[in-house]
């Protein structure tokens, strides 16, 4: 048995955290032409109208991602993240508070311009949405309780009582597994609850969610076992055909190479970022 605990995770797994995160502006009108060659040859300001304001979708139950503290207001790595995207765009973000399941649906009616909230990069989702690069790497992981010695691995599962959280690539996964009796939740939080309460053998989550939930103590008797399942991408959904893609984009870049990415990522995950991301969805899947 394998129990991974954060320092380990960050430092040694296969699970290379390295983030930055995006965001997609509103359609605007295009901004004027101007005769000044070296701001319309800047990729983080040319493709985005100063002023816009952009309104994200993101399901605030997913820390240390997205959650909201003491005082209902927002906070985690992908907010920060958010925000310094917008920054450098020049544009104001406002937050949506969703679903999970709602995101891409939210997309596809225009009611948000884009969702930030730890989504994995999927074919199918792809085929949805648009992504935009990937902004961080993950993976999907095991949670047992404490006292239990039979579960092992993937395989292991069959025929166990398995916790989710609703449309994520974590329930996806668990319809794999032979036998298995599959409870959804609404959100990740959820599901390790119903572990630690015993009404469950185990929960398919993504790996840093679930070592945050156990080592910041909020659920405790619970333990990662095995290997990573997967190897997975973040991306920023926009709705299809978004002209806004190559913006974003150019923006990540831009606080990956100013630093700011780093500074984020140190004070949600306590290490620097290691491992380089895709430079493109198509990489990622």
């Amino acid at each position: 048995m394998i129990k991974i605990t954060r320092a380990r995770f960050l430092k040694h797994s296969a699970l290379g955290f390295g983030a930055a995160l995006l965001l997609a502006a509103c359609g605007g009108e295009e901004p004027a032409a101007t005769s000044d060659d070296s701001a319309a040859s800047d990729p983080a300001t040319a493709e985005t109208a100063s002023g816009d304001t952009w309104t994200v979708g993101t399901e605030p139950a997913f820390p240390p991602f997205e959650s909201q503290d003491a005082d209902g207001e927002l906070e985690g790595f992908d907010i920060d993240i958010m925000r310094a995207i917008g920054e450098q765009a020049g544009a104001e973000v406002e937050f949506s508070s969703l679903p999970f399941d709602g995101l891409i649906p939210a997309l596809q009616n225009g009611s948000v311009d884009a969702a930030i909230s730890a989504m994995t990069i999927t074919e199918e989702r792809a085929q949805t949405v648009d992504f935009s690069r990937p902004y961080f790497k993950a993976g999907l992981a095991i949670a047992v309780e404490e006292e239990n010695t039979e579960i092992q691995s993937f395989e292991d599962l069959q025929n166990k009582r398995i916790a989710v959280q609703l449309g994520t690539t974590g329930a996806e996964e668990a319809t794999k597994i032979e036998g298995a009796e599959i409870s959804q939740f609404d959100s990740a939080p959820l599901a390790l609850q119903e572990l630690a309460n015993g009404n469950v053998d185990a929960v398919i989550n993504d790996a840093p969610v679930t070592l945050d939930a156990i080592n910041s103590g909020n659920i405790s008797g619970l333990k990662v076992v095995g290997e990573l399942l997967t190897e997975e991408y973040y991306g920023i959904a926009l709705p299809q055909g978004s002209e806004n893609v190559e913006a974003v984009n150019a923006a990540l870049g831009e606080i990956i190479e100013n630093g700011t990415y780093a500074e984020i990522y140190q004070k949600w995950f306590g290490s620097e970022p290691s491992g380089e991301l895709p430079e493109s969805v198509d990489a990622a899947l």
